[in-house]
């Protein structure tokens, strides 16, 4: 097969050695949601090497989708605030089993199939002001730079037992001093206060010299100077004692196979989908439940698609025109939507929450990644990992840190283009991007942005040039969040 005649290599402007270092350097990036989601998602009682194996298939499954058929350079994987969100709210917080909640993101993926074939989905994105898109992009660049400042620890957070709020999902209690199982979460108030770390651990220092690694590396324009920076700061570690070397064999491709056995097809058991609809006064809250993967699954990747398409050109110029104008899968876009939606209904046959388009993919989208190869590479690396998990796990997180935090920074320049001098642009353009970083969640960003976007049209005497889909989705979000409120 011809990769440049079969992925456009020569028109994207690209070449294969760039693709694979884009793929390499995007699943240096995500590689963490490996070992991250069987954490969370085990504490609901799953098999965590069942859950390490389903969130490989699935993501190599929908990623592969996205390059073969899409011929776009995004990967997909496990979101990370819809797995907790599946962890600590559906399970811990509302009582569903694991299987039942599994059957909840098999229903989100129904959804998402349902309103990407019939163009909700693409309606939704040409009805988006450029406002908010281009605040969307920005705000993608703060959320992906504060995540690695958060994942470098170059961060702390100070909290008081006054602000603290729940401890495993149940309200908190001063006198309590004893937690079954041990404590596995804590939500503070508004009284956490964030300050600079001290430099004082090897880990934090290891992030630092990583940070100005990559920092020289990307003003010098060195050519995959971001995958350089990950590999240096990784060696680098090694004498510092960050980087381990012990290869652990906690997920073994044996030991995780046999394990799947207990996640796959269980939301179609009858402790998930056969008792998800039994008790009446519970149908309700099943489906506010559903509304809520999908609202999140959808527009975190939408929010991808936005932040990263448009100001590389993905998805601006001629295929924009191709996503308005022509009928069926014609534009990249639509078959991105397509392969995104398909891969949540993948992940929870075998045993996981949401598959999202990845924002960490923008790390690979920076080096030059611009077509379905580097997807393939990153579906490939994701396959083999299956073997190599141990050797994978010596990347520490610090490492890749501080490629978060330039691709952050360089995203952020969509600031640019936005009137912050005019109030009614300032107010939802600021709702949109930095509530992102501010709630570590896209789908958050985007619901604040829009429903300030209708209130000050509304009130300036503008609300009906606002396209009907926005008032219907901010009606959605606020329907969400009171209904979770409430219950």
């Amino acid at each position: 097969m011809n990769l440049d005649s079969f992925f456009g290599l020569k028109k994207a402007g690209t070449t294969v050695g760039t693709e694979i270092s884009a793929g390499v350097t995007t699943f240096f990036a995500m590689s963490y949601i490996l070992f991250v989601n069987p954490e969370i998602l085990g504490q609901t009682g799953m098999p965590t090497q069942a859950i390490f194996l389903a969130t490989i298939i699935a993501s190599a499954t929908g990623t592969l989708v996205m390059g073969l058929f899409a011929n776009v350079p995004y990967a997909l994987a496990p979101g990370m605030g819809l797995n907790a969100f599946f962890t600590y709210t559906v399970v811990m917080g509302l009582g569903f089993r694991w299987q039942q909640a599994l059957a909840l993101v098999f229903f989100c993926g129904v959804i998402n199939i349902i309103i990407t074939v019939t163009k909700i989905r693409k309606m939704l994105i040409t009805a988006i002001p450029e406002l908010l898109q281009l605040a969307i992009s920005g705000g993608i660049g703060a959320f992906v730079a504060y995540a690695g400042l958060k994942n470098a620890n170059l961060l702390k957070f100070t909290m008081s037992p006054d602000n603290i709020m729940t401890i495993n999902g149940k309200a908190y209690s001063a006198a309590q001093h004893l937690y079954h199982g041990a404590i596995t979460s804590v939500v503070g108030g508004g009284g956490v206060t964030p300050a600079l770390q001290n430099f004082d651990t090897a880990s934090i220092c290891l992030a630092l010299i990583g940070l100005v690694i990559t920092v020289i590396l990307q003003v010098k324009h060195v050519p995959a100077g971001i995958l350089i920076g990950i590999i240096l700061t990784t060696i680098i570690g090694i004498p510092m004692g960050v980087t381990s070397l012990h290869f652990s064999s906690s997920y073994s491709l044996g030991a995780s196979i046999h394990s799947l056995g207990t996640t796959f097809l269980a939301a179609f058991s009858q402790k998930g989908m056969g008792s998800l609809f039994t008790s009446p006064h519970r149908i309700l809250l099943v489906c506010v439940t559903i509304l809520s993967f999908s609202l999140s699954d959808i527009f975190d990747s939408l929010g991808t698609f936005i932040g990263t398409g448009r100001q590389t050109g993905i998805f601006a110029g001629e295929e924009e025109m191709r996503l308005e104008q022509e009928p069926g899968f014609k534009s990249k876009l639509d078959k991105a939507l397509f392969a995104d939606s398909i891969a949540t209904g993948v992940g929870s046959l075998f045993g996981t929450s949401n598959i999202t388009t990845y924002v960490e993919s923008a790390t690979g989208i920076s080096v030059g990644g611009r077509t379905g190869l580097t997807s393939v590479v990153v579906a490939i690396l994701f396959m083999l990992s299956a073997f190599a998990a141990p050797l994978l796990a010596v990347i520490p997180a610090v490492a890749t840190a501080p490629a978060l935090i330039i691709v952050g920074i360089m995203m952020m320049s969509s600031f640019n283009k936005i009137p912050w001098e005019k109030l009614e642009a300032a107010i939802p353009a600021f709702m949109t991007s930095l509530m992102m970083a501010f709630c570590y969640n896209i789908t958050y960003g985007i619901a604040a942005g829009f429903i300030f976007y209708c209130i000050i049209q509304t009130v300036l005497g503008r609300a009906k040039e606002v396209h009907p889909l926005i008032w219907i989705v901010s009606a959605l979000f606020v329907i969400n969040f009171t209904v979770l409120a409430l219950i």
